[in-house]
């Protein structure tokens, strides 16, 4: 095994490290021009921005920032505030973990109807995840004459809590959607997942993606900081945590508000149906009883203008859920007469 502290072998991570963030600002800057033209369409108006997307953006180019802040301390020749520097680095990247969870929870709370005691808990858990993330400055730096700015400290035990806390609430928001979306109980059947909404499958086929990426991510980076083999090695890896859950957080967030269909689509969960669609907006309750005994109670709809972004929003009035939920509740009796 190799001596982790010793000269050569940081001047050889030294080289590793700077490749590799390069490597993933070259990575993370191709998505990011990839998918400014969704940005574009809220910047112009063509798209209603709402709440919701301030923390996408933020997620986004926080971000952004913090891999320009790490190539200028990386490439710099003229002496900087090292401190200052990775200072900024340091928080920026922290805080796109913490949004990519803030963005995948917003999903969670329109999925389960803006339900106060999921919101409840919800909140508490990202109070508690950016409570971590605020607690300073976990590294130091200086400026090497010759060599450029260069870690020379780090705290591993706070930055490791924040990711080992960052895998345990992606997957309480997996479960979360799984148990919302599909009404797992000991009853349910494998033929009755299969016929689920497009909506539904995709919904949650983003989750898991989401969770396994940055799980593995997270958990790699928990690893190195735990090992402490040296101030680079300790930190290499959570970059990579920080583009990789930032890059499968804000596609799920497009791949939502992006998506369309002809009209709209029908999942249920428990005894409830739904109907739901792009932009589909309830109007006004409809009761109907036909001679067979059936009661139907269903809302009308019409379609706006807005994209499936209107998910985030709370109707006014009528029942608790999401605006784009149009729901039908169905009772059903039937006496045949011999």
């Amino acid at each position: 095994m190799p001596d982790w502290k010793a000269p050569e072998e940081l001047q050889k991570e030294a080289v590793i490290f700077t490749k590799l963030m390069h490597s993933l600002l070259g990575l993370y800057a191709y998505e990011w021009f990839l998918s400014l033209d969704f940005d574009w369409e809220f910047l112009s108006g063509k798209k209603k921005f709402r709440w919701p997307m301030v923390f996408y953006f933020a997620n986004r180019y926080l971000l952004l920032f913090a891999m320009i802040g790490i190539a200028i301390a990386l490439d710099t020749t003229e002496e900087v505030d090292c401190q200052a520097l990775y200072t900024f680095n340091q928080l920026a990247g922290d805080a796109a973990v913490g949004l990519a969870s803030i963005n995948l929870s917003i999903r969670t709370i329109a999925i389960w109807g803006q339900n106060r005691y999921i919101i409840g808990m919800l909140v508490v858990v990202i109070l508690g995840h950016w409570s971590l993330i605020l607690q300073g400055v976990q590294l130091k730096a200086v400026w090497i004459p010759g060599v450029g700015c260069a870690i020379t400290e780090t705290n591993n035990t706070i930055l490791a809590a924040i990711f080992i806390y960052s895998m345990c609430f992606d997957l309480t928001v997996l479960l979360l959607n799984t148990y919302k979306l599909f009404g797992l109980n000991a009853h349910t059947k494998a033929s009755e997942l299969m016929g689920r909404s497009r909506l539904t499958q995709m919904i949650f086929a983003d989750g898991l993606i989401f969770f396994i990426i940055a799980f593995l991510a997270n958990l790699i980076a928990t690893v190195f900081m735990l090992l402490n083999l040296n101030q680079l090695m300790s930190v290499i890896f959570n970059v990579p945590a920080a583009v990789f859950s930032t890059i499968v957080a804000t596609r799920a967030v497009r791949r939502l508000t992006n998506f369309s269909v002809n009209g709209p689509e029908i999942y249920s969960t428990n005894n409830r149906v739904a109907l739901t669609g792009t932009g589909v907006r309830p109007m006004q309750t409809l009761n109907y009883k036909s001679g067979t005994g059936v009661h139907v109670q269903m809302e009308t709809f019409t379609h706006a203008e807005d994209s499936q972004n209107d998910i985030f929003e709370k109707p006014k009035g009528g029942r608790e859920g999401s605006d784009t939920d149009v729901e039908i509740d169905v009772e059903a009796n039937r006496r045949r007469k011999l």
